[in-house]
Protein backbone atom coordinates (compact mmCIF):
# COMPACT_ATOMS: atom_id res chain seq x y z
CA UNK A 1 0.00 0.00 0.00
CA UNK A 2 2.78 2.50 0.58
CA UNK A 3 4.27 1.41 -2.56
CA UNK A 4 1.02 2.86 -4.27
CA UNK A 5 0.85 5.87 -2.67
CA UNK A 6 4.76 6.79 -3.24
CA UNK A 7 3.83 5.63 -7.08
CA UNK A 8 0.39 7.95 -7.06
CA UNK A 9 2.17 11.11 -5.17
CA UNK A 10 5.36 10.55 -7.55
CA UNK A 11 3.13 11.06 -10.81
CA UNK A 12 1.12 13.62 -9.33
CA UNK A 13 4.02 15.79 -8.74
CA UNK A 14 5.54 14.93 -12.06
CA UNK A 15 2.16 16.02 -13.37
CA UNK A 16 2.06 19.30 -11.99
CA UNK A 17 5.69 19.58 -12.75
CA UNK A 18 4.41 18.57 -16.62
CA UNK A 19 1.68 21.19 -16.01
CA UNK A 20 3.85 24.37 -15.01
CA UNK A 21 6.26 23.89 -17.97
CA UNK A 22 2.98 23.62 -19.86
CA UNK A 23 1.42 26.85 -19.00
CA UNK A 24 5.01 28.84 -18.47
CA UNK A 25 6.79 27.55 -22.08
CA UNK A 26 5.14 29.32 -25.12
CA UNK A 27 7.20 27.60 -27.75
CA UNK A 28 6.40 23.85 -26.14
CA UNK A 29 2.82 25.05 -26.72
CA UNK A 30 3.06 26.50 -29.92
CA UNK A 31 5.15 23.54 -31.08
CA UNK A 32 2.91 20.73 -29.87
CA UNK A 33 -0.09 22.44 -31.05
CA UNK A 34 1.75 22.35 -34.17
CA UNK A 35 2.59 18.66 -34.00
CA UNK A 36 -0.67 17.84 -33.42
CA UNK A 37 -2.40 19.32 -36.03
CA UNK A 38 0.28 18.48 -38.53
CA UNK A 39 -0.05 14.91 -37.32
CA UNK A 40 -4.04 15.23 -37.66
CA UNK A 41 -3.46 16.55 -41.41
CA UNK A 42 -1.13 14.11 -42.14
CA UNK A 43 -3.15 11.37 -41.10
CA UNK A 44 -6.18 12.40 -43.43
CA UNK A 45 -4.45 13.16 -46.35
CA UNK A 46 -2.22 9.57 -46.15
CA UNK A 47 -5.65 7.58 -44.89
CA UNK A 48 -7.62 9.48 -48.23
CA UNK A 49 -4.52 8.77 -50.54
CA UNK A 50 -4.21 5.46 -49.78
CA UNK A 51 -7.77 4.47 -50.16
CA UNK A 52 -7.95 6.19 -53.88
CA UNK A 53 -4.85 4.35 -54.43
CA UNK A 54 -5.68 1.01 -53.24
CA UNK A 55 -9.35 1.73 -54.91
CA UNK A 56 -7.48 2.35 -58.21
CA UNK A 57 -5.13 -0.62 -58.06
CA UNK A 58 -7.91 -3.00 -57.11
CA UNK A 59 -10.28 -1.52 -59.68
CA UNK A 60 -7.43 -2.02 -62.58
CA UNK A 61 -6.49 -5.35 -61.59
CA UNK A 62 -10.27 -6.16 -61.67
CA UNK A 63 -10.89 -5.16 -65.07
CA UNK A 64 -8.19 -6.63 -66.56
CA UNK A 65 -9.14 -9.68 -64.44
CA UNK A 66 -12.88 -9.32 -66.31
CA UNK A 67 -11.41 -9.06 -69.82
CA UNK A 68 -9.48 -11.85 -69.17
CA UNK A 69 -12.15 -14.02 -67.99
CA UNK A 70 -14.30 -13.20 -70.75
CA UNK A 71 -11.61 -14.23 -73.12
CA UNK A 72 -10.91 -17.78 -71.75
CA UNK A 73 -14.81 -18.29 -71.69
CA UNK A 74 -15.05 -18.80 -75.35
CA UNK A 75 -12.17 -21.12 -75.50
CA UNK A 76 -13.46 -23.61 -72.20
CA UNK A 77 -16.92 -23.73 -73.62
CA UNK A 78 -15.20 -25.29 -77.22
CA UNK A 79 -13.46 -27.61 -75.20
CA UNK A 80 -16.83 -28.70 -73.14
CA UNK A 81 -18.73 -28.92 -76.47
CA UNK A 82 -16.46 -31.65 -78.32
CA UNK A 83 -17.59 -34.61 -78.39
CA UNK A 84 -16.46 -37.20 -75.35
CA UNK A 85 -13.17 -39.30 -76.43
CA UNK A 86 -10.89 -41.56 -75.49
CA UNK A 87 -8.54 -38.60 -73.96
CA UNK A 88 -6.46 -39.75 -70.49
CA UNK A 89 -6.56 -37.52 -67.33
CA UNK A 90 -2.92 -35.70 -67.27
CA UNK A 91 -1.46 -34.54 -63.85
CA UNK A 92 -1.58 -31.08 -64.22
CA UNK A 93 -5.57 -30.65 -63.67
CA UNK A 94 -4.65 -30.25 -59.91
CA UNK A 95 -4.24 -31.78 -56.66
CA UNK A 96 -6.87 -32.76 -55.49
CA UNK A 97 -9.26 -33.38 -57.47
CA UNK A 98 -11.91 -36.31 -57.81
CA UNK A 99 -11.64 -39.19 -60.09
CA UNK A 100 -13.78 -37.75 -63.33
CA UNK A 101 -16.71 -39.85 -64.49
CA UNK A 102 -16.77 -42.28 -67.12
CA UNK A 103 -17.35 -40.00 -70.77
CA UNK A 104 -16.49 -37.09 -68.99
CA UNK A 105 -13.49 -36.14 -70.43
CA UNK A 106 -14.37 -32.46 -71.52
CA UNK A 107 -14.02 -31.27 -68.45
CA UNK A 108 -10.16 -32.78 -68.35
CA UNK A 109 -9.67 -30.96 -72.01
CA UNK A 110 -11.12 -27.80 -70.94
CA UNK A 111 -9.03 -27.81 -67.50
CA UNK A 112 -5.65 -29.01 -69.79
CA UNK A 113 -6.42 -26.11 -71.86
CA UNK A 114 -6.71 -23.56 -69.07
CA UNK A 115 -3.82 -24.95 -67.08
CA UNK A 116 -1.67 -24.59 -70.07
CA UNK A 117 -3.04 -21.10 -70.69
CA UNK A 118 -3.08 -19.59 -67.56
CA UNK A 119 0.74 -20.88 -66.48
CA UNK A 120 2.02 -20.50 -62.90
CA UNK A 121 -1.05 -19.72 -60.69
CA UNK A 122 0.51 -16.26 -59.46
CA UNK A 123 -1.49 -15.98 -62.81
CA UNK A 124 -4.34 -17.05 -62.78
CA UNK A 125 -6.38 -20.32 -61.64
CA UNK A 126 -9.79 -22.07 -62.95
CA UNK A 127 -12.41 -24.05 -61.28
CA UNK A 128 -14.93 -25.98 -63.71
CA UNK A 129 -17.88 -27.28 -62.39
CA UNK A 130 -20.91 -29.41 -63.71
CA UNK A 131 -23.73 -28.57 -61.90
CA UNK A 132 -25.79 -31.60 -63.20
CA UNK A 133 -23.77 -33.64 -61.37
CA UNK A 134 -22.86 -32.89 -57.46
CA UNK A 135 -19.17 -32.70 -56.53
CA UNK A 136 -17.93 -33.10 -60.21
CA UNK A 137 -14.89 -30.38 -60.89
CA UNK A 138 -11.92 -29.57 -62.74
CA UNK A 139 -9.30 -27.32 -61.40
CA UNK A 140 -5.63 -25.91 -62.06
CA UNK A 141 -2.77 -25.21 -60.41
CA UNK A 142 -3.52 -26.03 -57.03
CA UNK A 143 -6.70 -24.29 -56.47
CA UNK A 144 -9.04 -25.35 -53.33
CA UNK A 145 -12.44 -25.30 -53.99
CA UNK A 146 -13.19 -23.74 -50.48
CA UNK A 147 -12.44 -20.64 -52.51
CA UNK A 148 -15.72 -20.84 -54.57
CA UNK A 149 -17.74 -19.17 -51.78
CA UNK A 150 -21.57 -19.80 -51.04
CA UNK A 151 -22.50 -16.06 -51.55
CA UNK A 152 -20.60 -16.16 -55.40
CA UNK A 153 -21.86 -19.68 -56.17
CA UNK A 154 -25.60 -19.03 -55.57
CA UNK A 155 -25.01 -15.49 -57.31
CA UNK A 156 -23.77 -17.55 -60.44
CA UNK A 157 -26.55 -20.28 -60.17
CA UNK A 158 -29.42 -17.58 -59.63
CA UNK A 159 -27.80 -15.66 -62.78
CA UNK A 160 -28.19 -15.62 -66.57
CA UNK A 161 -26.19 -17.54 -68.94
CA UNK A 162 -23.15 -15.40 -69.56
CA UNK A 163 -24.11 -12.86 -66.59
CA UNK A 164 -20.54 -12.53 -64.93
CA UNK A 165 -20.15 -12.45 -61.24
CA UNK A 166 -17.14 -11.19 -59.41
CA UNK A 167 -16.04 -10.48 -55.60
CA UNK A 168 -12.74 -9.81 -53.78
CA UNK A 169 -11.73 -11.82 -50.71
CA UNK A 170 -9.49 -14.59 -49.38
CA UNK A 171 -8.22 -17.38 -52.21
CA UNK A 172 -6.99 -20.77 -50.96
CA UNK A 173 -4.54 -23.13 -52.44
CA UNK A 174 -3.65 -26.70 -51.37
CA UNK A 175 -0.22 -26.80 -49.66
CA UNK A 176 -0.59 -23.67 -48.22
CA UNK A 177 -1.15 -23.01 -44.41
CA UNK A 178 -3.06 -19.01 -45.03
CA UNK A 179 -5.11 -18.04 -47.62
CA UNK A 180 -4.52 -15.32 -50.54
CA UNK A 181 -5.95 -12.06 -50.92
CA UNK A 182 -7.62 -12.27 -54.66
CA UNK A 183 -10.44 -11.73 -57.10
CA UNK A 184 -13.17 -14.15 -57.61
CA UNK A 185 -15.12 -14.15 -60.74
CA UNK A 186 -17.80 -17.25 -61.69
CA UNK A 187 -20.27 -17.50 -65.06
CA UNK A 188 -22.80 -19.74 -65.91
CA UNK A 189 -23.09 -21.18 -69.58
CA UNK A 190 -24.91 -23.67 -71.83
CA UNK A 191 -25.02 -27.32 -70.61
CA UNK A 192 -24.76 -26.64 -67.06
CA UNK A 193 -21.25 -26.03 -66.25
CA UNK A 194 -20.02 -23.30 -64.42
CA UNK A 195 -16.51 -21.34 -64.52
CA UNK A 196 -15.22 -19.83 -61.79
CA UNK A 197 -11.29 -18.17 -62.60
CA UNK A 198 -9.32 -16.63 -59.78
CA UNK A 199 -6.71 -14.26 -59.58
CA UNK A 200 -3.91 -13.55 -57.06
CA UNK A 201 -3.77 -9.78 -55.83
CA UNK A 202 -0.49 -10.79 -53.95
CA UNK A 203 1.80 -8.36 -56.03
CA UNK A 204 -0.78 -5.75 -55.43
CA UNK A 205 -0.79 -6.37 -51.78
CA UNK A 206 2.36 -5.86 -51.56
CA UNK A 207 2.53 -2.62 -53.91
CA UNK A 208 -0.39 -1.63 -51.42
CA UNK A 209 1.61 -2.43 -48.59
CA UNK A 210 5.22 -0.86 -49.81
CA UNK A 211 2.96 2.68 -50.48
CA UNK A 212 1.79 2.22 -47.03
CA UNK A 213 5.33 2.15 -45.88
CA UNK A 214 6.49 5.23 -48.59
CA UNK A 215 3.41 7.28 -47.36
CA UNK A 216 3.75 6.81 -43.28
CA UNK A 217 7.64 7.67 -43.64
CA UNK A 218 7.08 10.78 -45.69
CA UNK A 219 4.23 11.53 -43.17
CA UNK A 220 6.44 10.98 -40.32
CA UNK A 221 8.99 12.60 -41.58
CA UNK A 222 7.23 15.80 -42.90
CA UNK A 223 5.42 16.25 -39.12
CA UNK A 224 8.84 16.57 -37.53
CA UNK A 225 10.10 18.64 -40.34
CA UNK A 226 7.40 21.05 -39.58
CA UNK A 227 7.48 20.31 -35.57
CA UNK A 228 11.11 21.57 -36.28
CA UNK A 229 10.30 24.60 -38.54
CA UNK A 230 7.44 25.25 -35.55
CA UNK A 231 10.45 25.67 -32.71
CA UNK A 232 12.45 27.70 -35.14
CA UNK A 233 9.91 30.05 -36.26
CA UNK A 234 8.75 30.20 -32.66
CA UNK A 235 11.88 30.19 -30.96
CA UNK A 236 12.98 33.52 -33.21
CA UNK A 237 9.84 35.23 -31.66
CA UNK A 238 9.49 34.00 -27.99
CA UNK A 239 13.34 34.76 -27.97
CA UNK A 240 12.99 38.56 -27.81
CA UNK A 241 9.60 38.23 -25.77
CA UNK A 242 11.73 36.17 -22.79
CA UNK A 243 14.67 38.98 -23.20
CA UNK A 244 11.84 41.33 -22.61
CA UNK A 245 10.10 39.46 -19.88
CA UNK A 246 13.66 39.29 -18.09
CA UNK A 247 14.40 42.81 -18.45
CA UNK A 248 10.59 43.60 -17.07
CA UNK A 249 11.15 41.26 -14.04
CA UNK A 250 14.95 43.65 -13.03
CA UNK A 251 13.19 46.39 -13.90
CA UNK A 252 10.51 46.00 -11.50
CA UNK A 253 12.95 44.62 -8.76
CA UNK A 254 14.41 48.44 -9.35
CA UNK A 255 17.08 47.54 -11.45
CA UNK A 256 15.87 50.90 -13.28
CA UNK A 257 19.08 51.05 -15.81
CA UNK A 258 17.69 47.82 -17.24
CA UNK A 259 17.76 47.65 -20.87
CA UNK A 260 16.63 46.05 -24.22
CA UNK A 261 19.18 45.20 -27.03
CA UNK A 262 17.61 46.77 -30.52
CA UNK A 263 18.43 44.30 -33.67
CA UNK A 264 16.25 45.36 -36.75
CA UNK A 265 13.49 47.37 -37.45
CA UNK A 266 10.47 44.83 -37.59
CA UNK A 267 8.09 45.02 -34.77
CA UNK A 268 9.95 43.04 -31.52
CA UNK A 269 12.68 45.43 -32.41
CA UNK A 270 10.08 48.17 -32.05
CA UNK A 271 8.79 46.78 -29.30
CA UNK A 272 12.60 46.89 -27.16
CA UNK A 273 12.50 50.55 -28.53
CA UNK A 274 9.24 51.12 -26.78
CA UNK A 275 10.44 49.22 -23.68
CA UNK A 276 13.18 51.16 -23.08
CA UNK A 277 11.62 54.67 -23.76
CA UNK A 278 9.12 53.36 -20.96
CA UNK A 279 12.08 52.13 -18.58
CA UNK A 280 13.46 55.57 -19.29
CA UNK A 281 10.45 57.49 -18.47
CA UNK A 282 9.57 55.54 -15.78
CA UNK A 283 12.84 55.85 -14.22
CA UNK A 284 12.92 59.73 -14.58
CA UNK A 285 9.24 59.95 -13.13
CA UNK A 286 10.33 57.70 -10.01
CA UNK A 287 13.76 59.52 -9.68
CA UNK A 288 11.07 62.83 -9.55
CA UNK A 289 8.94 61.03 -6.88
CA UNK A 290 12.13 60.33 -4.57
CA UNK A 291 13.38 63.87 -4.75
CA UNK A 292 9.81 65.40 -4.11
CA UNK A 293 8.51 62.54 -1.32
CA UNK A 294 12.68 63.75 0.00
CA UNK A 295 11.46 67.26 -0.50
CA UNK A 296 8.05 66.38 1.78
CA UNK A 297 9.92 64.37 4.50
CA UNK A 298 12.28 66.73 5.21
CA UNK A 299 9.48 69.83 4.76
CA UNK A 300 8.04 67.94 7.42
CA UNK A 301 10.37 67.10 9.73
CA UNK A 302 11.12 71.01 9.95
CA UNK A 303 8.20 72.09 10.50
CA UNK A 304 7.63 70.18 13.24
CA UNK A 305 11.19 71.12 14.46
CA UNK A 306 10.65 74.54 13.69
CA UNK A 307 7.16 74.51 15.21
CA UNK A 308 8.43 73.27 18.70
CA UNK A 309 9.83 76.53 19.84
CA UNK A 310 6.42 78.95 19.18
CA UNK A 311 4.60 76.09 20.66
CA UNK A 312 6.94 75.67 23.74
CA UNK A 313 6.21 79.50 24.07
CA UNK A 314 2.26 79.25 23.34
CA UNK A 315 2.10 76.18 25.88
CA UNK A 316 3.87 77.92 28.37
CA UNK A 317 1.82 80.94 28.67
CA UNK A 318 -1.41 78.56 27.81
CA UNK A 319 -0.39 76.90 31.27
CA UNK A 320 -0.13 80.05 33.08
CA UNK A 321 -3.93 80.92 31.98
CA UNK A 322 -5.13 77.40 32.54
CA UNK A 323 -3.97 77.54 35.82
CA UNK A 324 -5.53 80.79 36.50
CA UNK A 325 -9.02 80.07 35.01
CA UNK A 326 -10.77 79.72 38.15
CA UNK A 327 -10.52 83.86 38.25
CA UNK A 328 -11.63 84.40 35.08
CA UNK A 329 -15.58 84.69 33.79
CA UNK A 330 -16.92 81.79 32.49
CA UNK A 331 -16.27 82.28 28.65
CA UNK A 332 -12.38 82.98 30.06
CA UNK A 333 -12.37 80.35 32.09
CA UNK A 334 -13.88 77.79 29.05
CA UNK A 335 -11.26 79.34 26.33
CA UNK A 336 -8.64 78.34 28.45
CA UNK A 337 -9.62 74.87 28.78
CA UNK A 338 -10.00 74.63 24.94
CA UNK A 339 -6.87 76.22 24.21
CA UNK A 340 -4.99 73.80 26.29
CA UNK A 341 -6.55 70.79 24.96
CA UNK A 342 -6.12 71.98 21.50
CA UNK A 343 -2.40 72.34 22.53
CA UNK A 344 -1.86 69.08 23.74
CA UNK A 345 -3.97 67.74 20.77
CA UNK A 346 -1.31 69.80 18.66
CA UNK A 347 2.05 68.62 20.81
CA UNK A 348 0.83 65.12 20.20
CA UNK A 349 0.40 65.91 16.09
CA UNK A 350 3.69 66.94 15.93
CA UNK A 351 5.37 64.25 18.29
CA UNK A 352 3.16 61.86 15.86
CA UNK A 353 4.63 63.79 12.60
CA UNK A 354 8.18 63.59 13.59
CA UNK A 355 8.12 60.08 14.35
CA UNK A 356 6.78 59.23 10.89
CA UNK A 357 9.38 61.45 9.84
CA UNK A 358 12.07 59.66 11.10
CA UNK A 359 10.53 55.97 9.35
CA UNK A 360 10.07 57.75 5.87
CA UNK A 361 13.62 58.01 6.23
CA UNK A 362 14.50 55.18 7.74
CA UNK A 363 16.39 56.48 10.99
CA UNK A 364 14.08 55.16 13.24
CA UNK A 365 16.23 51.99 15.65
CA UNK A 366 15.52 49.85 18.35
CA UNK A 367 16.73 50.13 21.84
CA UNK A 368 16.28 45.92 22.67
CA UNK A 369 15.83 44.81 26.10
CA UNK A 370 14.29 42.07 27.38
CA UNK A 371 11.49 42.27 29.23
CA UNK A 372 8.26 40.22 30.45
CA UNK A 373 5.37 41.49 28.41
CA UNK A 374 3.38 41.37 30.87
CA UNK A 375 4.79 44.11 32.75
CA UNK A 376 4.39 46.27 29.67
CA UNK A 377 1.24 45.69 28.73
CA UNK A 378 -0.38 46.29 32.67
CA UNK A 379 2.16 49.61 32.18
CA UNK A 380 0.17 50.44 29.18
CA UNK A 381 -3.58 50.02 30.73
CA UNK A 382 -2.34 51.57 33.34
CA UNK A 383 -2.15 54.62 30.92
CA UNK A 384 -5.00 54.27 29.85
CA UNK A 385 -7.33 54.06 32.58
CA UNK A 386 -8.44 57.44 33.39
CA UNK A 387 -9.54 57.92 29.67
CA UNK A 388 -11.15 54.40 29.66
CA UNK A 389 -12.98 55.65 32.82
CA UNK A 390 -14.03 58.98 30.98
CA UNK A 391 -15.54 57.06 28.60
CA UNK A 392 -17.19 54.41 31.05
CA UNK A 393 -15.05 51.57 29.95
CA UNK A 394 -13.47 48.69 31.50
CA UNK A 395 -10.46 46.46 31.06
CA UNK A 396 -10.77 42.86 32.15
CA UNK A 397 -7.28 41.09 31.56
CA UNK A 398 -6.33 37.90 30.70
CA UNK A 399 -2.57 37.40 31.84
CA UNK A 400 -0.61 34.25 31.42
CA UNK A 401 0.91 32.88 35.21
CA UNK A 402 4.45 32.48 33.90
CA UNK A 403 6.75 35.41 32.55
CA UNK A 404 6.86 35.86 29.06
CA UNK A 405 9.65 37.29 28.21
CA UNK A 406 10.64 38.91 24.61
CA UNK A 407 13.50 40.88 23.24
CA UNK A 408 11.63 44.71 22.24
CA UNK A 409 11.69 48.15 22.70
CA UNK A 410 9.69 48.70 25.60
CA UNK A 411 9.21 52.19 24.79
CA UNK A 412 7.58 51.34 21.23
CA UNK A 413 5.60 48.38 22.47
CA UNK A 414 3.88 50.21 24.79
CA UNK A 415 2.88 53.00 22.54
CA UNK A 416 1.63 50.12 20.03
CA UNK A 417 -0.72 48.89 22.83
CA UNK A 418 -1.34 52.49 24.16
CA UNK A 419 -2.43 53.20 20.65
CA UNK A 420 -4.41 49.92 20.86
CA UNK A 421 -6.13 50.26 23.90
CA UNK A 422 -7.08 54.54 23.05
CA UNK A 423 -8.93 53.25 19.30
CA UNK A 424 -10.82 50.54 21.73
CA UNK A 425 -11.58 52.95 23.58
CA UNK A 426 -12.57 55.11 21.09
CA UNK A 427 -15.06 52.71 19.11
CA UNK A 428 -16.15 50.09 21.83
CA UNK A 429 -19.27 52.19 22.86
CA UNK A 430 -18.02 52.11 27.01
CA UNK A 431 -17.73 47.99 26.73
CA UNK A 432 -15.36 45.88 28.33
CA UNK A 433 -12.23 46.22 26.36
CA UNK A 434 -10.58 42.58 26.95
CA UNK A 435 -6.71 42.27 26.78
CA UNK A 436 -5.27 38.88 26.61
CA UNK A 437 -1.47 37.79 26.57
CA UNK A 438 -0.30 34.64 24.76
CA UNK A 439 2.89 33.01 24.09
CA UNK A 440 5.07 29.84 22.68
CA UNK A 441 8.17 28.86 22.31
CA UNK A 442 8.76 31.09 19.11
CA UNK A 443 6.83 34.18 19.45
CA UNK A 444 4.45 36.15 22.34
CA UNK A 445 1.47 38.22 21.10
CA UNK A 446 -1.19 40.45 22.38
CA UNK A 447 -4.50 40.80 21.48
CA UNK A 448 -6.89 43.77 22.49
CA UNK A 449 -10.84 43.13 22.16
CA UNK A 450 -13.56 45.73 21.92
CA UNK A 451 -17.40 45.12 21.48
CA UNK A 452 -17.97 48.24 19.49
CA UNK A 453 -19.00 49.07 15.68
CA UNK A 454 -16.76 47.11 14.46
CA UNK A 455 -14.91 47.22 10.69
CA UNK A 456 -16.65 46.38 7.65
CA UNK A 457 -15.09 43.42 4.95
CA UNK A 458 -11.88 45.43 3.71
CA UNK A 459 -11.32 47.79 6.21
CA UNK A 460 -9.06 45.58 8.08
CA UNK A 461 -6.05 46.53 6.57
CA UNK A 462 -7.22 50.31 5.95
CA UNK A 463 -7.22 51.00 9.41
CA UNK A 464 -3.62 51.08 9.49
CA UNK A 465 -3.44 53.92 6.84
CA UNK A 466 -2.53 57.34 7.37
CA UNK A 467 -5.18 59.43 8.76
CA UNK A 468 -8.17 57.08 7.98
CA UNK A 469 -11.56 56.86 9.25
CA UNK A 470 -14.27 53.99 8.92
CA UNK A 471 -16.77 57.40 9.47
CA UNK A 472 -15.77 60.79 8.27
CA UNK A 473 -18.75 62.00 9.71
CA UNK A 474 -18.55 60.91 13.46
CA UNK A 475 -16.24 63.14 15.43
CA UNK A 476 -13.46 61.77 17.71
CA UNK A 477 -14.37 61.52 21.47
CA UNK A 478 -11.09 61.48 22.00
CA UNK A 479 -8.78 64.14 19.83
CA UNK A 480 -6.80 61.06 18.40
CA UNK A 481 -4.46 62.37 15.44
CA UNK A 482 -5.33 59.81 12.40
CA UNK A 483 -1.78 58.60 12.70
CA UNK A 484 -1.32 56.11 15.91
CA UNK A 485 -2.07 53.12 14.33
CA UNK A 486 0.01 53.84 11.29
CA UNK A 487 2.65 54.24 13.69
CA UNK A 488 1.76 51.48 15.83
CA UNK A 489 2.34 49.13 12.38
CA UNK A 490 5.77 50.70 11.96
CA UNK A 491 6.88 49.96 14.94
CA UNK A 492 5.77 46.09 15.12
CA UNK A 493 7.24 45.81 11.16
CA UNK A 494 10.77 47.57 12.81
CA UNK A 495 10.30 44.26 15.13
CA UNK A 496 10.13 41.95 12.59
CA UNK A 497 6.45 41.31 13.98
CA UNK A 498 2.84 41.46 12.93
CA UNK A 499 -0.09 43.86 13.65
CA UNK A 500 -3.18 42.70 12.46
CA UNK A 501 -7.00 43.89 12.59
CA UNK A 502 -10.04 41.92 12.78
CA UNK A 503 -13.66 43.16 12.69
CA UNK A 504 -17.55 42.76 12.01
CA UNK A 505 -20.34 45.17 11.95
CA UNK A 506 -21.72 44.83 15.76
CA UNK A 507 -19.55 42.53 17.32
CA UNK A 508 -16.29 44.64 17.60
CA UNK A 509 -12.56 44.64 16.79
CA UNK A 510 -9.55 42.55 17.92
CA UNK A 511 -6.16 43.89 17.29
CA UNK A 512 -3.49 41.30 17.19
CA UNK A 513 0.07 42.23 18.08
CA UNK A 514 2.73 39.57 17.58
CA UNK A 515 6.50 39.50 17.90
CA UNK A 516 9.28 37.06 17.77
CA UNK A 517 10.39 36.30 21.54
CA UNK A 518 14.63 36.51 20.13
CA UNK A 519 15.48 40.30 18.35
CA UNK A 520 15.71 39.91 14.52
CA UNK A 521 14.40 36.02 14.51
CA UNK A 522 11.77 35.36 11.54
CA UNK A 523 8.11 35.28 13.42
CA UNK A 524 6.64 32.25 11.75
CA UNK A 525 3.22 31.90 13.67
CA UNK A 526 1.35 33.43 16.29
CA UNK A 527 0.53 32.02 20.06
CA UNK A 528 -3.01 33.82 19.84
CA UNK A 529 -5.64 33.62 17.12
CA UNK A 530 -6.51 36.97 15.18
CA UNK A 531 -10.53 36.13 15.26
CA UNK A 532 -11.74 35.75 19.06
CA UNK A 533 -12.50 32.81 20.67
CA UNK A 534 -15.96 33.37 21.36
CA UNK A 535 -16.89 34.01 17.62
CA UNK A 536 -14.83 30.55 16.61
CA UNK A 537 -17.12 29.20 18.71
CA UNK A 538 -19.95 30.29 17.31
CA UNK A 539 -19.28 29.67 14.34
CA UNK A 540 -18.38 26.01 15.15
CA UNK A 541 -21.84 25.69 17.19
CA UNK A 542 -23.85 27.27 14.03
CA UNK A 543 -21.91 24.62 11.51
CA UNK A 544 -23.52 21.71 14.10
CA UNK A 545 -26.87 23.06 13.59
CA UNK A 546 -29.54 21.05 11.59
CA UNK A 547 -33.13 22.29 11.11
CA UNK A 548 -35.14 19.07 11.38
CA UNK A 549 -39.04 18.63 12.14
CA UNK A 550 -40.47 17.83 15.37
CA UNK A 551 -42.18 14.66 15.59
CA UNK A 552 -45.12 15.76 17.92
CA UNK A 553 -46.11 19.18 16.33
CA UNK A 554 -44.49 18.69 13.12
CA UNK A 555 -42.85 22.18 13.35
CA UNK A 556 -38.86 23.33 12.15
CA UNK A 557 -37.03 22.80 14.98
CA UNK A 558 -32.99 22.65 15.48
CA UNK A 559 -31.01 19.73 16.39
CA UNK A 560 -27.69 20.70 17.79
CA UNK A 561 -25.08 18.42 17.53
CA UNK A 562 -21.13 18.80 18.25
CA UNK A 563 -18.36 16.55 18.60
CA UNK A 564 -18.58 14.17 21.55
CA UNK A 565 -21.76 15.10 22.26
CA UNK A 566 -24.91 16.38 22.03
CA UNK A 567 -27.76 18.91 23.11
Amino acid sequence: MQIVRGVRRRARRAAGRLRRVWRRSLQLRVVTSTLVISVAVVAVLGVTLMQQFTKTVVEGRTNAALTEAISDRASIVGQLNQPPGEVSKPSTTGLGDPAPSAGDSSLDRAAIAMANRAGEASRYTVIIKNEAIPGEYRATNEIDPRSITADLQQKVRDGRLNDTQSRTGELYYFGKAQPEPGIAIGVKVENGYEIYHFFPLTEEENLLWSVRQTLVGVGVGLVVLLAAIASLVTRQVVTPVRLARQAAERLAAGQLEERLKVRGEDDLARLATSFNEMAANLALKIHQLEELSQVQRQFVSDVSHELRTPLTTVRMAADLLYEARADFDAAASRSAELMQAQLERFESMLTDLLEISRYDAGAATLDVDSVDMRDVVLRAVADSEALGEKQGARFALRLPSEPCMAEVDSRRVERILRNLLFNAIEHGEGKEIVVTVGADRDAVAVAVRDHGVGLRAGEENLVFDRFWRADPSRARTIGGTGLGLAISREDATLHGGWLQAWGVPGEGTQFRLSLPRVAGAELKGSPLSLVPPEIEMRRTWRAHITPVLSPATGERVLDVTREGGSA
